[in-house]
């Protein structure tokens, strides 16, 4: 609850005078799924797509977010729920200042992602699980993160030693490797282009 002094400030220029700006319509499309399931790779070619669109964009991932924003948290359950929300309220400003925020994060809790899209708004958030297998996600292991979680090393890994709940009912569903990073644009395009 907010303190009493708290008093929020209305401002002239509102979420539909920037969505008039930018010329399109502002949402998130919110990527979730294990290390190494191809995420960020899409992410980044959905925001390149957008762009040649010309549609205002801004991606926010985990690991950039953790070196700066969020540097002061751990990986404890806790910390992972607390570095989730903190983005969401990003991505939130993003929507509100007429963008298309791209966020791409294991998130792997569905009662999390459920108050994301709370926040946010359910006809603001788009979910995209990139459904890729655990045993894929190890053999790509990009960062060697599985490795050294399977020897110990890393504590609270997804997957390997911290459960992953996958969601039940995305908006989008990828199937890697079956769908190219190309196929998987193009599939989250087809959702998302009636709402630009």
């Amino acid at each position: 609850m907010n303190p009493v002094y708290i008093v929020k400030h209305e401002y002239a220029i509102n979420r539909l005078d920037r969505e008039k700006l930018n010329k399109h319509k502002s949402f998130l499309v919110w990527f979730t799924g294990l290390s190494g399931s191809g995420k960020s790779t899409i992410a980044n070619l959905l925001e390149k797509k957008l762009h040649e669109l010309n549609v205002h964009t801004y991606s926010l991932d985990g690991d950039n977010l953790r070196s700066g924003l969020n540097k002061n948290l751990t990986f404890s359950k806790d910390d992972r729920n607390e570095n989730l929300r903190r983005a969401a309220e990003v991505a939130k400003l993003f929507v509100d200042a007429g963008v298309v925020a791209i966020a791409a994060f294991i998130s792997p809790y569905i009662k999390t992602r459920e108050e994301i899209k709370e926040l946010v708004g359910a006809e603001n958030y788009i979910e995209v699980f990139v459904n890729t297998s655990l045993e894929i996600c190890e053999q790509r292991d990009v960062k060697g993160l599985y490795k050294k979680a399977r020897a110990g090393e890393i504590k609270n890994f997804t997957g390997i030693n911290s459960v992953y709940e996958a969601p039940v009912n995305p908006t989008i569903e990828i199937k890697t490797p079956s769908d190219s990073p190309d196929v998987a644009v193009s599939k989250i395009m087809e959702v998302i282009k009636s709402k630009l």
